[in-house]
Parts: structure tokens; sequence; C-alpha cells
């Protein structure tokens, strides 16, 4: 019940049935849209097309679906086709309507609760293309059956009309709004869904076409009996993905920026009466584990009890190796962190009735499911360890190594811990701190140069802002342990600035600051020291970043002046759009540096928070993020090369 404000006077406010809303059909989904695909911004807007594609992939799990394809249009317009089967077009039995019609406008409704007909699918929610059509302006669905053609439209998850046949004397020929779209990819069925998301839902409605490509690209590696063929018809972009090595080739994929252990990535698949577990693996150089987990081809990147029981297997396999072939010196144990060091490892688990944490299904939470992928993995690495002891051998001794760096670098982080800085003390002497305690007004900006430092501190607002300034370059942790890491003066500073701790003893709880912002020159060495600085909070602080407190400062190129009237613009076409819009001879200065703006040019362009732009660091895909750091900041020149080569349009703007 609720009360009014005067608490001598407590007045019962009128609550009764009239009160009480029943949203019905999908009205759920526009009014709460975040239940089901996790956010209205750009990931969420992405999350259609995959609930689409994820149709797709399980008809060709199936087995009736060999090619998809994804159109991106102009005017907001996405297209995805496939050679499945096709959405039913029959007149359901009980409900007297088309199953076309109940699929895209019924909640948990679809084929996929009937074992009969998906034995393995992406999830169970009954909620993925409904939800699609829910949140779209308008979609249009085709379906072919044979020389049968049947489409119907749908205005936010409404029916436009009747479900129609193309082709008939009495009917058009072309549905509306289609563009001229055709089933293509198959002579006998098909399924074609084009929607545009709504605009009254989505903070933005333009498909990023890198983004959908990842995606793609995962379910291209872990389907290798499909093709993918993805087109931007704004950009001219074009993909075509098919990997006939799978999840092999994956491994591989993610991994080209080290040098590895052993030759061939290890590949298990093994099938139960439960699930199908089926992973690849490689050691490599790296001081770090890249292992990317799927259950139904769905990415869980919170992990979940299959990725427990393959640690768990790989451990026990590894460290009994080891014991029986006494490699065990100089150490008191194995642990299952220095099992994982160096690891590039695929994981895919196909189980029949999957429960995921969450709509957005990014953790696994089946308890039996862990004991089932730890029994396999453990079964198969001992077998291939008494198979190949001499690949076995290189694997126990680059997981030796990894103990002994542990423990010669256990020393360093308990120092680090110990100098906490919600003590406040040992902080930093070059730190400027602000004068606020309150994390959630504080902000930090890591600067570059004592130069641009000096200047930071005299044009912030010292309350809220605090000035670290780095002198030159940070250590490239990509290609050093712990050990060195720790080791680094100013990496020791910046953890003990942030008051967090690192990696497993992470608690993001305790940052100090809650904007982490990283101020760096807009030149090659500033991108160069920002990359360094992104590496690092990857991979020793990843939950940081995951909780939304990194951001990038954006310094101006140009300021730009005539008269009293100043701008300042951050591109070259930019500022030949305001010299050309200014007229006349304006003045044109360019910012070699931060060092190069007074205390007041840069807080009103890059610090003021009212003014300034800021870039807030995300993690869209994991898999992608680790390839890219791999090839980036990793040991190998060639790959990195190659690269910076194939993108160096975009090389500055990936978005990890």
């Amino acid at each position: 019940m609720a009360y009014g404000e005067d608490r001598g006077k407590k007045t019962l406010e009128k609550y009764d049935a009239s009160q009480i809303q029943i949203l019905e059909g999908l009205k759920a989904v526009r009014k709460v849209p975040g239940m089901y695909i996790g956010s209205t911004d750009e990931r969420g807007l992405h999350h259609l097309v995959y609930e689409v594609v994820d149709n797709s992939i399980d008809e060709s799990v199936a087995g009736f679906c060999r090619n998809v394809s994804i159109t991106i249009q102009k005017n907001g317009w996405i297209c995805i086709e496939d050679d499945g089967r096709g959405i039913p077009v029959d007149i359901h039995p009980e409900y007297n309507r088309p199953g076309l019609e109940i699929v895209l406008t019924e909640l948990h409704s679809g084929a996929k609760f009937d074992k009969k007909v998906y034995k393995i699918t992406g999830g169970l929610h009954g909620v993925g293309v409904h939800v699609v059509n829910a949140l779209s302006e308008t979609l249009v669905a085709l379906v072919k059956k044979g020389t049968r053609l049947f489409y119907e439209v749908f205005e936010r998850g409404v029916p436009a009309g009747k479900l129609v046949e193309i082709g008939t004397d009495e009917l058009p020929t072309q549905p509306p709004n289609v563009s001229g779209a055709e089933i293509r990819l198959s002579k006998e069925t098909g399924l074609i869904v084009r929607f545009k998301p709504d605009r009254e839902i989505f903070l933005e409605t333009g498909f990023h076409y890198r983004t959908i490509l990842t995606r793609m690209r995962e379910l291209a590696f872990l389907n290798p009996q499909i093709s993918i063929a993805l087109q931007d018809e704004i950009s001219g972009q074009k993909d075509f993905l098919h990997f006939d090595g799978g999840m092999v080739e994956f491994v591989k994929y993610l991994g080209e920026g080290y040098s590895h252990i052993h030759k061939d990535p290890l590949y298990s698949r093994s099938e139960t009466n439960d699930a199908i577990v089926e992973f690849a693996m490689q050691y490599t150089t790296s001081t770090s584990e890249i292992l990317q987990s799927y259950v139904n081809n769905i990415n869980t990147i919170d992990g979940g009890t299959h990725v427990a029981g393959f640690r768990a297997g790989l451990s026990r396999a590894i460290s009994d190796y080891a014991k029986s072939n006494d490699m065990i010196k100089g150490i008191d144990s194995l642990s299952g962190e220095d099992s994982r060091e160096g690891l590039v490892a695929i994981l895919h688990v196909k189980i029949r009735e999957p429960q995921f944490e969450g709509q957005t299904k990014a953790k696994l939470g089946n308890a039996e499911v862990r004991g089932i992928v730890q029994s396999q993995a453990e079964k198969f690495l001992k077998e291939y360890f008494s198979v190949y002891p001499n690949i076995a051998d290189q694997i126990v001794r680059r997981v030796v190594q990894a103990a002994m760096a542990r423990e010669a670098s256990r020393k360093a982080k308990d120092l680090v811990r110990r100098k906490s800085a919600l003590d406040g003390i040992g902080l930093p002497g070059k730190l400027a701190d602000c004068s606020s305690s309150d994390p959630q007004k504080s902000e930090i900006f890591i600067v570059e140069g004592n130069s641009a430092g000096g200047t930071a501190k005299q044009a912030r607002n010292r309350e809220f802002q605090a000035i670290l300034p780095l002198r030159g370059k940070i250590l490239n942790v990509e290609k050093a342990n712990d050990l060195k890491t720790l080791g680094n003066q100013e990496i020791r500073n910046l953890i003990t600035i942030l008051g967090t701790n690192i990696k497993e003893n992470i608690d993001v709880t305790k940052l100090r600051y809650h904007k982490v912002i990283i101020m760096t020159d807009a030149d090659v060495d500033g991108a160069h020291i920002r990359t360094l600085l992104l590496t690092f909070f990857y991979r020793f602080a990843r939950e940081i970043i995951l909780n939304g407190n990194i951001y990038f400062a954006q310094p101006p190129l140009f300021r730009i002046q005539k008269g009293e009237k100043v701008e300042y613009v951050y591109t070259e076409a930019e500022k030949e759009e305001a010299v050309s819009r200014l007229g006349g001879n304006p003045v044109v200065q360019r910012f070699k540096g931060l060092g190069e703006m007074n205390p007041q040019q840069l807080w009103e362009t890059t610090m003021d928070p009212e003014t300034r732009k800021l870039v807030q660091v995300t993690i869209e895909d994991a898999a992608e993020a680790e390839r890219l750091f791999s090839i980036l900041m990793g040991e190998k020149v060639e790959p990195r090369r190659k690269f910076i080569e194939e993108n160096a349009a975009e090389v500055t703007n990936i978005d990890l």
C-alpha cells in the first residue's frame, strides 16, 4: 500500500483493480525491451540480428540449412535470408491462424519446445523472433515452399494485413516494403526476414558492419557445414565466411599473434546421451588465457558450468601427467591458473535443455554439465598425452614455467595488495588528487607526459578531477610476465591509485574514481600510449572496462578563430568545413599535443563535463578483442603488419 507524505495524517492512496495492467501480445516487449534483449543501445540493436540468424543456425544444426545471407540495406533496413525449411504457413489446427503469424506475434511459441523438430537449439525462452517483430517499425517475412511464395507484413509487432501468397491473379506480385527482395539461396524452400528497428525504442538504429561480421565469423567457425554471406549496400563491404577446419581454424585465428608451443591444435569431440562436448586448444607463448565458450552456438561470455568443468579436467590431466613423470621440481604444486597460461581454446557444448542465467544467455547454469565436460576433457587429454608424450612434455614444461613465474611474482602482488589506495597511504607523489572522497563524483585523467600533466593540473576542477602524469610509454604487458609487469613503477603507481587490486583479486567496488579517462595527444605516439594503457586494463583489470569506467578523452586538432568567434574541430574534414563556413581568412592553429594548449583551452575542449567529448570503452566481443590484442600487442610482427595494411583506414577507430 502507498501512503501520503504527511506523517501526521497518513492518507491511503487509491489502489484498486483498475490500476492493474495486462500487457497483451507483444506489448510487454515494447514496454520493457531490456528484459528481452539486454539494452536498447547498439548492443541490443544488434541482438535483433543475432536472434534471427540463430534460428537459421538451428535449422542448419538440424540438417536443413546450408546458406545464410545478411544484407545491411539503406534507410535502416536489414535483410536476413536462409535456405532452410521456412516457417510453416499452413493454418494451425487449434488456433486457426497461419503458423508464420503465430511464430512472429505470440510469446513462448515455436517448434523448439518439441524436441521432435529441433533436438538442439540456441535457447528455449521462446521469445526470439517475436521480440524482433515487436521492436521493429516494420517487419516483412517471406517464405518459400516449393513453387509457392508467401509473405506477411507486420508493424510494431501487429499484423498489417493477412498472409498473402504471391503470384495469384487477385494479389500483387511483389510484397510492399521489400525493395525487390527475392528468395535467392534455394530453389526449394527458404525464408527472408527483413525488418527496420523502431526509432521509438532504440537510441540508434544504424547497424555496424564490423560488429555483425564478428558474430557471423564465430558462427561460421562453429558450424563448418554452413556458409554465411554478409554485405553492406551502404559502404559496399562484403565478406563470405566458410571454414572447413571449424574450431581448429578458430583457435589458429585467435592465437595468430603468438608463437606456438606445439604445432597443431588439439581437437576433441565426444557425444553422450546428455551432451555433445567439442573443444580445440593450443598453447602459445602468451602470458594470458584465451578461452571462448559456447552452448548450442550461443556465446556464453560469462562462462558457466561447462567452462568450470573444462578447466577442472584440463588441470587434472596436466597435473597427473606432471606428477607421474616427475616434472614438478622447484615448486610446490601446479594450480589451475598455471595450466591455463598461454592457452587458446574454444569450448562448444550442445545440450537439449540449456538453462541460462538471464535472457541474453551469457552464463550456463546446468549443474550436471560440469561433470560431463570435466570427464570428457580429462579422458581425452590423458589418452592424448599417452599417445603423444612429446607434445605432453612441451605443454607441461610450459605450465611448470608459468608456475615458477607465479611464485616469483607473488611477492610483487602482495606488495601491491598491501599498498591499498583505500587507506590513503603510499599514493604516488606525482598524483594530483581531487578533494572529493566520493568515487561516483570523482574522475582521474591519465595524461601523457609531465608537460601535458602540468597543463591539466592547472586546467582541472580540483574538487572532483585528479591528474596522473605518465612518464613516457608504459610497459607492454602483452609481452611481459606478471613479475616484470608489477616491477614497473608506472604500472605499480596506476594500480595503487585505482585501489581495486588486479586480476583474480580485483574488487571494482573499491575503485576510487568512477571515470578513468585516458588523455593523450591526437597523434601516433598518443595512440600507442593509449593502446598500451588499454592493454594493461584488458589483461589486469578487465572488470573495470566491463563496468564502464574507462574513457578516452577527445582533444581537438584545430582551433579556428575569426574575429571573436572561436571553434574547435577534431578532423581535417571538420577544419575544411569550418574554414569554408566562416569565410575570409580565419586563423587556424593546429595543436601538435596537449602541452600546446593553455589551461583555459584544455578545460574548454577536453576536460569540462559540459563541453568535452568522451568515448566510453566497451568490449563488444571478447573473442575478437582477444585476437586484436594478440595481433597488435603480441610478439609476432608479420600478423601485425598484415592487419595494419588491411585495416589502415580503420585501425585507429577499432571498437573492442
